[in-house]
């Protein structure tokens, strides 16, 4: 699968350097280049790509401004020299971030995980949670890395969120997954598979005790925030 891209920047040597990076990964293509962000506007009117590399310090609209303005953004990597605005940037759902020189190297770490990104939601797509199904032929295929994995819903016992990442833990393994917890809770039967903590979800089903603020699995024992804590009781109770 190509990723069509879109560079916005406004100094030519940095778009060189860009375009001259995405000519050596094969799955890059570079459909379009500006030099201000209002310019990128009217381009995204015209064309859909999958990735924009985007530039901050831009005249009449910074990079950051213009993500503000956009319901449905593409993929975002941006580029930049200000290492302040990283926060901001990651807070709007960047895929990366990266600082201005940068090398080959780097750049195509960035491009993996906008790759990861892209088959991650083709694989969700495809594969949702089978609820026709009895429960023990439920599950949901993983990708992680180079590999998709197919996870039992009978065998998950929890999820932790890490950063960008999740790690689902099953009967048999962990998985380290380039996905939001907010996605795997969207695609699972909350009554089931509750989210109780900010970084976790676990498997109702599997828990084999309940301690004050905490819950354990197998040998974990896991937060339940306050957030949290009137729905999971509820489930508790009704179960």
């Amino acid at each position: 699968m190509n990723i069509k891209c879109l560079i916005i920047d406004d100094e030519p040597l940095a778009q060189r350097v860009i375009e001259k990076y995405a000519q050596d990964i094969p799955f890059l293509e570079v459909v379009g280049k500006c030099n201000q962000a209002v310019e990128a506007i009217e381009f995204l009117h015209q064309q859909q790509i999958d990735l924009m590399f985007l530039d901050i310090n831009m005249p009449k609209l910074s990079g950051i401004d213009f993500l503000k303005t956009m319901k449905h953004a593409p993929l975002v990597i941006i580029t930049t020299a200000y290492a302040e605005y990283a926060l901001e940037g990651y807070e709007l759902d960047v895929v990366d971030y990266l600082m201005k020189p940068f090398g080959f190297d780097r750049f195509v770490k960035a491009v993996h995980k906008v790759q990861d990104v892209l088959s991650t939601r083709n694989y969700q797509d495809d594969a949702p949670v089978r609820s026709e199904m009895p429960p023990e032929e439920q599950f949901v295929f993983v990708k992680s890395g180079k590999k998709t994995f197919k996870v039992n819903l009978n065998d998950l016992l929890y999820v932790e969120a890490l950063g960008d990442y999740v790690k689902i833990y099953t009967t048999e393994r962990m998985i380290v997954s380039y996905q939001s917890l907010k996605h795997i809770e969207s695609i699972l039967t909350p009554a089931k598979f509750p989210r109780v903590h900010k970084s976790y979800l676990i498997s109702l089903a599997k828990v084999e005790m309940i301690e004050g603020n905490q819950v354990r699995i197998k040998d974990k024992f896991i937060p339940i925030g306050s957030n949290y804590k009137m729905e999971f009781e509820k489930l508790v109770k009704a179960g």
